[in-house]
C-alpha cells in the first residue's frame, strides 16, 4: 500500500511516498528559511509563491527517489489544515488535480495528526493510549491519543504557541529566524537559573497553555537594562527556554498521570529542542513513563508524516471529495 502524501501548510514544500503506513519511501522537503529569515518570521503572501513555485519539482523528485511507478499509489493524502490558507490551497489544489488525473482516492489530513503519525514511522511507537504533546510555530496542545484515528484534545494554548515565542522572542533580541534553533544554541552558554522569568501554568490541574506572559517578561527585562542586556543574550535565551520547558513537561506528564497513561510522545518542530527532550525524559522515567520523540528529520514539517496519516485513513475507507476545501483552525 503505497500512498503519496503533500504538504504544504507554513514555508515548507513537500512530498513523500510511505509505503504501509511505515516504511519512508522518499522524503523530499524544499524549505523557505531563507526567503523569510530576513522578516524575522514567515510571511504568508511570499509563502505561497514559492510553493507555487516548488511543487511540481517536489512531487516529481519524491517519486522519482522513492521507485514506486505512479500506477502503484494506492491514493493521494495531502495536508488539509490548519494552517496558511494560501499556502494549504497550493498543495490541496494540486493533490485534488493529481488524484482526479490519476484516478486514485484523495485524503485530506489535519496536519497535528500528521505530526502524532510520525510516531509510528520511526518503529512501532506507543501503545495506545498516550498522551501526546503536539509543540510547534503555529500549535500547541496536549491529545490523548485511543488509536491512529482517534486524538482527543485535552488542552491548548490560549494565545501564542511554544514555537511562535521563541522565534518573538529571536526577533526581540536580534538573534534572527528560526527564533527555536538560535534560541537552544545560545541557551547553551547560559545559566537558566541566572534571569527568573514566570512561568504560566494557568490552572495546574488543566492543560491549556499561555505564553505571552513570558514573551512580555522578557520585553520587560530588556527594556530595563538597555545598555547590558546584550552581554546576558545567552543567560536570557536561558532563561527563557527553561520558563517554557518547564511549563510543557509539567504539563504533558500530569496528563499522562490524569489519563493512567503509561506512554507519553512529544511531536512538532519544537521536539527538535534538546533541553525539552531531556527534561521530559527526565520527568518521565521518575513517573515510570515511557518517552517517544520522532527522530530529528521527523519533527519538523514533512510529508512523510501526512502519508502515514493517510494510510491509516485510506484502511479506514475515510475519502475525502473534490468539493472539500482547506482550514486555517482544526474544527472544534
Amino acid at each position: 500500500m503505497h500512498i503519496l502524501g503533500i504538504e504544504s501548510s507554513c514555508d515548507e514544500t513537500a512530498a513523500a511516498v510511505v509505503t504501509g503506513g511505515k516504511e519512508i519511501r522518499s522524503s523530499v522537503v524544499a524549505s523557505q528559511v531563507d526567503v523569510h529569515k530576513r522578516f524575522g518570521g514567515v510571511v504568508p503572501e511570499l509563502a505561497s509563491r514559492k510553493h507555487l513555485e516548488a511543487i511540481v519539482p517536489v512531487v516529481e523528485e519524491a517519486l522519482a527517489q522513492s521507485g514506486i511507478p505512479e500506477e502503484q499509489l494506492s491514493a493521494v493524502a495531502v495536508t488539509q489544515g490548519p494552517g496558511l490558507v494560501g499556502a494549504l490551497l497550493v498543495g490541496f489544489s494540486f493533490a485534488k488535480a493529481y488524484a482526479y488525473a490519476r484516478g486514485l482516492p484523495l485524503i485530506g489530513i489535519d496536519h497535528l495528526q500528521g505530526h502524532i503519525a510520525s510516531l509510528y514511522l520511526s518503529g512501532n511507537g506507543p501503545a495506545f493510549p498516550f498522551t501526546a504533546l503536539l509543540v510547534s510555530g503555529g500549535h500547541t496542545a496536549i491529545y490523548h491519543v485511543v488509536s491512529h484515528l482517534e486524538s482527543r484534545l485535552m488542552g491548548k494554548t490560549r494565545d501564542d504557541a511554544a514555537g511562535e515565542a521563541f522565534d518573538k522572542v529571536s526577533k526581540l533580541l536580534g538573534l534572527g529566524y528560526p527564533g527555536g534553533s538560535i534560541i537552544g544554541k545560545l541557551a547553551l552558554d547560559g545559566d537558566p537559573s541566572r534571569i527568573d522569568f514566570p512561568r504560566a501554568y494557568l490552572d495546574k490541574s488543566a492543560f491549556d497553555f499561555s505564553f505571552s506572559g513570558i514573551k512580555s517578561a522578557v520585553r520587560r527585562y530588556v527594556q530595563e537594562h538597555p545598555e547590558d542586556y546584550r552581554a546576558d543574550l545567552a543567560h536570557i535565551a536561558a532563561g527563557f527556554q527553561e520558563a517554557v520547558v518547564d511549563v510543557l513537561t509539567f504539563k504533558l506528564i500530569r496528563a499522562a498521570a490524569t489519563k493512567k497513561c503509561r506512554h507519553a510522545a512529544v511531536v512538532g518542530g519544537v521536539a527538535a529542542n534538546e533541553r525539552l527532550r531531556e527534561r521530559v525524559r527526565s520527568a518521565a522515567a521518575k513517573e515510570d513513563i515511557g518517552v517517544h520523540i520522532p527522530p530529528l528529520r521527523l519533527c519538523g514539517d514533512n510529508a512523510a508524516m501526512i502519508a502515514a496519516a493517510g494510510y491509516h485513513q485510506f484502511m479506514a475507507g475515510k475519502r475525502t471529495g473534490l468539493e472539500a476545501d482547506v482550514y486555517s483552525r482544526s474544527p472544534a
